[in-house]
């Protein structure tokens, strides 16, 4: 009777799908989370535990997520994840920021489509407006977090506009106030003229803006070198409209300045032929370019040190610039541009606001909040500060001030909210002192004392620690935390009162800070004072000192959670946002830092390494690839990439993600078929197995430590592309590609077959646990269809301990000898294939030419079982010329040659012993152990 012997063989069996349909599939998963409380179990295993926590950075609510979104989210949730399989308590609670002008922003923009002034809305009902705004995207953008597979503490977030954390926000601004690092004082800040506010450098980037510029004679009237004698001295400028504010000229000291005489000049110059100007050296040239001025005379040299201390008219004296312009020294003058002086306006610059404190200048309130000139100022009287250039030089042209009038192309600040370009404005504003209580050189030590990833972060943090001016931390809006404080009308002097700023918080606690709006001021102040003696601040808190506060009323105030954090983890540009506000906020109240460890992401670039927008269209969205191709393959794409770089991410990009992911889902299919019905009974003890799987195990005791290094490292990126490597090289290229006949036709009862699926459950014990944070629910789809382990959820595990008797040196020096040989003879065959001349490996019989070593390596081992071929002869010596080599492997050369005898059936090996019955005896020996086993 005739066997039909592929009803013997012992095929994978699994219902782990080949095809993941993630986009179906992770809804499902999430459900079921949700179903067994899957984060409350998390959270009670863990409990008692070392806990590792890390801050969340609190994104605006104002917007579906982007790519930097989900980049920043996954990253964040496969540490939590990583450290939670380390057996840590990884208690995670995302946040919002929920104040400040980006919502602002959008509240106002609603209104202007509806022709409707925000200033005639009462502040009460704006404010309404905008937390329901900001509530609206909190909602929205949590579902999509949680469909990243980003795992927290979604039903409990924190909110910068809860009523909690409005009063410690206040309470945070109390103890500036009362340890006398809070002043009101007026300084230059960057001003949106649009937005009628200030601005933190964190919310200002660059863009090209067209400027008029102008070269401007100041009239020597009092010289302190008789070179300068009825000379004028040049300044140049790309900001007209700040000569109202100009209260002095400086130079450099050491510069090389020449006076000079105008002998010839071109048609429409506004140069003089017998002026005597004053300019560096090095620049005359591009003066006498600017100036149409065609030949001059030099009369001196002088230097800048010689100069100063000269008095200069202001180009539009007796027009009501009556005062006197001193020459000074500054530091920041350059001779890279201009004309080596540059002129002065305390009121609009930072460098010019230092010159003119330490020479006592005046400081003059020119500009309004909306750009426009105070009716006060001479001349120039309602005009608008960025739109009346031109006017304004015709003014002082008029005046026989301007020498020349010309544009210029340049990278200006400008608003990240409305694109606007920005001003520098002198208003007075509520300042931290980054001097008093020694607030920079806490910062500094705490920087010095805080590990950062990449290191390069601390450098560039610290520099801008060490250079920052003093913290402006008051905005004129209204949708924020106000700054509670009163200020004395008679003195001035700001109210210092811990009782006061007790009550205040306390009341926050209960009403929120709409309270401050809403409530006299007696109900703050007490009957310890007298409302009508003191102002009430009206101004709010930027959002930069909220979030830098958040440690506060989140670290601090959550039993579960920890202070400091343990990390600190947004894109590179927070070293001047959160990472930089945090630092500061708790370093001036604190002492130091919030966290003992920063890192740092770069930006998500499209596939050309350019910023993504929707003119260029170009523009990646996670739900667009979650819809299409699942949340794993985003999350892969996370951690495939260098984060400590810019990443890029597009459609090419992304198929290759999806083919990696491909791979991956079926090494963990190929394990789940193979362990089909493997039992405890199945068990084979290590002593016992054959060295191909004692160097398995050595490769999985490899992987652990690799593993639990680099997750302590935050080095994801390195983690994966060796996790990625075993799966596609070690296993399914070398240790399945081998083992698959022992699978398929080995006897169950074989030591071979029990050994090799004795690994193949420790690799997917492994496996599913290591895979687990980055794949967060294929992990989670293969450990449930196996159902073998106790956990409910993979996420439950943590990394499996492997045993230290895994690792063999000896075995992994041997088995990379061989594994050198094994693609000598790989590569033969497959030119065998290619040319037709077999169809299987299983059809050739090689002759392998090596050294005595490798002779040695392949002692006591089946070399065709590890070549898949029915034969092989190792011959040591010089193979023949014609043999196939690789350039990389030393030694070894393949004669190809063809198996002799008949092919088995059931294995499909040629062996000389298969003539009748038609398999080998191996197999027939299998099958007659399922005959016996049937009876």
């Amino acid at each position: 009777m005739s066997v039909d012997y592929k009803t013997t063989v012992f095929l994978p069996k699994t219902d782990f799908p080949m095809r993941g349909n993630l986009p179906t599939r992770e809804p499902e998963i999430l459900a079921h989370w949700e179903k067994i409380g899957l984060r409350k179990k998390l959270r009670e295993s863990r409990a008692g535990a070392e806990k590792f926590i890390l801050h969340d950075g609190p994104p605006y609510a104002n917007g579906n997520l982007h790519m930097g979104h989900a980049l920043n989210k996954v990253l964040k949730d496969v540490i939590n994840r990583s450290q939670q399989m380390l057996g840590k308590d990884a208690n995670y609670v995302p946040g919002w920021d929920c104040h400040g002008l980006p919502i602002e922003w959008k509240i106002e923009e609603q209104y202007r489509e509806k022709g409707l002034d925000k200033d005639n809305v009462p502040v009460i009902e704006f404010r309404r407006e905008c937390r329901e705004f900001a509530q609206k995207w909190v909602d929205i953008q949590t579902e999509e977090f949680k469909r990243l597979g980003v795992s927290g503490n979604w039903e409990d977030p924190y909110l910068t506009m809860t009523f909690p954390a409005e009063a410690q926000i206040a309470r945070e601004i109390g103890k500036f106030v009362m340890n006398g690092g809070l002043y009101k004082g007026a300084k230059p800040v960057m001003w949106s003229v649009v937005e009628k506010t200030a601005l933190a450098d964190a919310e200002v980037e660059y863009h090209d803006h067209k400027s008029t510029t102008i070269h401007v004679r100041f009239k020597v009237v009092e010289a302190k070198h008789p070179a300068l004698e009825g000379a004028s001295v040049v300044i140049w400028t790309t900001t007209p409209w700040t000569m109202a504010g100009n209260r002095a000229v400086a130079g450099g000291e050491e510069f090389e300045y020449v006076v000079i005489e105008v002998t010839d000049v071109a048609e429409n110059s506004l140069a003089q032929v017998g002026e005597k100007l004053v300019v560096a050296a090095d620049l005359l040239d591009s003066v006498k370019q600017a100036g149409k001025i065609e030949a001059v005379k030099e009369l001196a040299r002088v230097t800048g040190a010689e100069i100063a201390g000269s008095i200069l008219a202001h180009p539009l004296r007796g027009q009501g610039y009556d005062y006197d312009v001193p020459l000074l020294l500054g530091d920041f003058v350059t001779t890279e541009a201009g004309t080596g002086f540059v002129h002065i306006a305390p009121g609009h610059g930072a460098d010019d606001f230092v010159l003119g404190q330490a020479n006592g200048l005046e400081i003059p309130q020119t500009v309004g909040d909306d750009g426009v000139f105070y009716d006060h100022v001479p001349l120039f009287a309602g005009m608008h500060v960025l739109e009346d250039n031109l006017k304004i030089s015709a003014i002082i042209r008029d005046a026989g001030g301007l020498l020349a009038r010309g544009s210029i192309t340049h990278s200006y600040p400008h608003s990240w909210r409305s694109k606007a370009p920005l001003i520098f404005r002198n208003t007075p504003q509520w300042f931290i002192s980054m001097e008093t209580n020694d607030l920079r050189l806490n910062a500094l030590k705490a920087i010095d004392e805080t590990r950062f990833v990449p290191q390069a972060g601390q450098t560039r943090l610290r520099s801008m620690i060490e250079q920052r001016p003093d913290w402006c931390i008051s905005r004129q809006r209204a949708w924020g935390v106000p700054i509670p404080v009163f200020v004395e009308k008679k003195t001035g002097e700001m109210l210092r009162d811990q009782e006061v700023i007790d009550r205040i918080g306390n009341i926050f606690e209960e009403e929120g800070s709409d309270a401050w709006f809403t409530s006299d001021p007696s109900r703050f102040l007490g009957n310890k004072y007298n409302a009508d003696d003191y102002e009430q601040n009206k101004d709010i808190v930027e959002v930069w000192f909220e979030s830098g506060s958040t440690h506060s009323f989140v670290l601090e105030a959550r039993p579960e959670l920890k202070w400091p954090a343990d990390l600190y983890l947004e894109g590179s540009d927070q070293h001047r946002g959160w990472f930089h506000s945090s630092l500061l906020e708790s370093c001036g109240t604190r002492g130091r830092a919030p966290y003992d460890a920063v890192l740092t992401h770069g930006f998500v670039l499209d596939e050309n390494g350019r910023k993504m927008s929707k003119s260029l269209g170009n523009i990646t969205a996670p739900q667009d690839i979650i819809d299409q191709s699942g949340a794993d393959i985003l999350r892969l794409w996370v951690v495939n990439s260098d984060y400590s770089e810019d990443l890029r991410v597009g459609k090419e990009i992304l198929k290759h993600q999806a083919d990696q992911y491909r791979r991956l889902r079926n090494t963990l299919r190929y394990l789940l078929g193979n362990l089909d019905g493997f039992t405890e009974a199945e068990r084979l003890p290590v002593a016992e197995m054959p060295e191909l799987e004692r160097w398995v195990l050595h490769r999985l005791w490899e992987l652990d430590a690799m593993i639990r290094d680099r997750v302590g490292a935050f080095d994801f990126h390195t983690l994966f592309t060796q996790l990625h490597n075993f799966c596609a090289v070690d296993l399914s290229a070398f240790y399945f590609d081998i083992r698959k006949d022992s699978f398929y036709c080995d006897r169950p009862d074989s030591v071979r077959r029990r050994a090799a699926r004795t690994v193949l459950d420790e690799i997917f014990n492994r496996l599913t646990a290591w895979l687990a944070p980055v794949l967060c629910f294929t992990a989670e789809e293969a450990w449930t269809t196996r159902g073998t382990g106790p956990e409910e959820s993979v996420h439950l595990r943590t990394f499996p301990e492997t045993p230290v008797e895994w690792r063999d040196e000896a075995v992994a020096a041997r088995w990379a000898e061989i594994r050198d040989v094994r693609r000598v003879v790989t590569g033969a065959l497959e030119i065998e294939r290619n040319q037709k001349r077999i169809g299987s490996s299983l059809q050739a019989a090689p002759k392998v030419y090596v050294g005595e070593a490798a002779l040695k390596a392949f002692d006591g081992l089946d070399a065709a079982e590890l070549f898949i071929t029915s034969d092989a002869e190792l011959i040591v010596g010089e193979a023949p010329a014609d043999a196939f080599r690789l350039d990389d492997v030393d030694g070894v050369g393949v004669v190809p040659a063809l198996a002799e005898g008949g092919k088995c059936e059931r294995c499909w090996k040629v062996l000389p012993e298969v003539q009748d019955p038609p398999v080998c005896g191996r197999c027939a020996d299998a099958v007659g152990s399922l005959d016996t086993a049937a009876e």
